[in-house]
C-alpha cells in the first residue's frame, strides 16, 4: 500500500516516462469539440484508452453517442475490433458520460512491471482512435 504522496509520484514518473518514451502530440482535449475528449486512463485496475462525450446535457450526448454507433461497423472492422461501447459510464466521481473504450484488465499503475506493456497497449491504441477521429471528424461534428 502506499501513500497518497507516494501514488502521486508513482502518477507522474509513469506518465512522464509515457511521454519521453512517445513524443507524439496527442489530440486528447483538442478535439475542436467542447462535447468530446479522447483519453488515457491507468490506475490500479486497468487501463484504458477512450472517447468520450462529457456533456452535461443528456439530449447531445445522446446525439452524438448515435452518431458514434452508427460508425460502430467501420471502427471494429477497420480500427479497434475490441472497442466498447457504454452509452452511460460512470466516472469515479458519479458523473455520467457516454464513452467508447479499449481495456486493458489486471494491471495496476504502482506496479512497475506493468509499466512497458501499458505503454504500449496506451500509444497503439491512441494513435489508432486518434486516426479513426480524423478520418470521421467532420461527420461527428455535423
Amino acid at each position: 500500500m502506499f501513500s497518497k504522496e507516494e501514488s502521486k509520484k508513482i502518477r507522474q514518473e509513469f506518465w512522464t516516462s509515457f511521454g519521453k518514451q512517445y513524443p507524439h502530440k496527442w489530440i486528447l482535449y483538442n478535439t475542436k469539440m467542447k462535447e468530446i475528449q479522447l483519453k488515457f486512463t491507468f490506475d490500479r485496475k486497468m487501463a484504458q484508452v477512450s472517447l468520450d462525450v462529457i456533456d452535461e446535457d443528456e439530449l447531445i450526448r445522446d446525439y452524438y453517442y448515435e452518431k458514434l454507433q452508427s460508425l460502430q461497423k467501420i471502427l471494429r472492422s477497420e480500427y479497434l475490433p475490441d472497442i466498447i461501447f457504454k452509452e452511460n459510464y460512470e466516472l469515479p466521481e458519479g458523473k455520467i458520460i457516454s464513452r467508447i473504450y479499449v481495456e486493458m484488465d489486471n494491471v495496476s499503475i504502482n506496479n512497475r512491471k506493468d509499466w512497458p506493456a501499458v505503454k504500449s497497449f496506451l500509444a497503439t491504441n491512441m494513435m489508432k482512435l486518434e486516426e479513426f477521429f480524423a478520418d470521421f471528424m467532420d461527420f461527428i461534428k455535423t
